[in-house]
């Protein structure tokens, strides 16, 4: 026979998959978005377009998906920002 502790745990254990489950479901187009974009940037980084992958270029690739990667390379290549030559200045 289950003891009451044992019920317990086996809702709590319940709740947290349950709440876990929505946690992955809500964050995996963004994952999916990321992994898009830096297939994209790394592309346009094989084909001459020096881009540079910080978190604020994650954000805006898993945010945007394929239209933020193309305006971050636009971006870079335009040298407005995300260009390796713009971060490596001292301010």
């Amino acid at each position: 026979m289950a003891t009451t502790l044992e019920i317990a745990l086996a809702v709590v254990v319940l709740v947290a998959l349950f709440g876990a489950y929505r946690v992955i479901r809500a964050v995996k187009p963004f994952i999916v978005n990321a992994v898009v974009g830096l297939v994209v940037i790394l592309i346009a980084d094989a084909l001459g377009a020096e881009v540079a992958v910080t978190p604020l270029v994650l954000l805006i690739v898993a945010v945007g998906g394929l239209p933020g990667a193309i305006l971050v390379i636009l971006l870079a290549v335009l040298g407005v920002a995300f260009s390796p030559a713009l971060l490596a200045v001292p301010l």
